[in-house]
This record gives structure tokens, sequence and C-alpha cells, in this order.
């Protein structure tokens, strides 16, 4: 199941690229079913909060009318940051599941863990590696792609 639904994580991550943001995609899942899903948004509308998480789950919230969203399971292709797992607690997500791991701003254990903060009064289970090669190929490539693009503008 993991792998399922980390692959329509990375299908929208593929969205998100094609319109000019880092690839991240972010799908919100309770009992099989997709209740919402995301992807980065923060070039194309200016905002810092437009995470591919952040955009789940608000999408989450209207759909189920409520700002609690027990039982479900976040699948990301990258390992929330602190301001996405803040949200997550926040929202009382039973589970979040990542692809890549993301050592310079990782907050779901590879430079702090605030999904599982003993001082928090939620906190998540969190499977990690998921699908992790092919997620950070996506993003490798897309950071390739850019770098190429900007070398000959400052030539």
């Amino acid at each position: 199941m993991d792998e399922k639904w980390m692959r329509v994580a990375m299908q929208l991550a593929e969205q998100a690229e094609r319109k000019g943001e880092v690839p991240v995609g972010a799908v919100l899942v309770k009992d099989d079913v997709m209740i919402a899903s995301g992807f980065n948004l923060s070039i194309l509308n200016h905002d810092p909060t437009a995470h591919a998480e952040m955009e789940c789950i608000r999408q989450a919230g209207n759909v189920l009318e409520n700002y609690r969203m027990l039982g479900t399971t976040l699948y990301v292709t990258l390992e929330p940051c602190s301001m996405c797992a803040g949200a997550m607690v926040h929202s009382r997500i039973e589970r979040v599941v990542y692809g890549a791991e993301d050592l310079k701003t990782g907050a779901a254990g590879s430079v702090t863990n605030l999904l599982q903060h003993p001082a928090f009064n939620h906190q998540l289970s969190v499977s990690s590696g998921v699908l992790a090669d092919d997620c950070a190929a996506q993003l490798s490539a897309f950071f390739k792609r850019r770098r190429a693009e900007k070398k000959p503008l400052n030539s």
C-alpha cells in the first residue's frame, strides 16, 4: 500500500515540476481512499507556506470539514520540514510516510524529529524511505536541470 500511494505522490511532484516548482507531492489517505492531495506551489503563489503537505492538509480540512484528520496517513515524497511537521501534529494525522530524507531541514528524524517529540500532545507514526531512491532521483534531476539552466545566464 505504501508504495502505491507514494507513486501517486510522485505523480503530483511531477505536476509541481511542470509548473516550475520543486517537485514534491503529498497525498492524504484514510482506509485506502485518497482524501486530499497537494504539491509545492511556493514559487507560483509567492507563499513560503505552500508546501505540498500544507496544500494537502488545507484541502483535507475542507473535504473533511474538520481540522482534525484522525486515522489518516500522509504520503510525501520528501521528509517534512518543521512547518509541515507542526501542521501534521496539530491536525492529528496518525501516520506519515516519506520517501527521500531532507538532510538540511528534515523534521521527521534527519535534522530533528518534531513528529514524535515527547513534549507534544500528539505523536505520529513515521515510516521513512518508501521509494526513497526514486523520490531522491526526482529531486536531484530537477536541481541538476535548474543549475544547468542558470549556468549560461551567469556566464
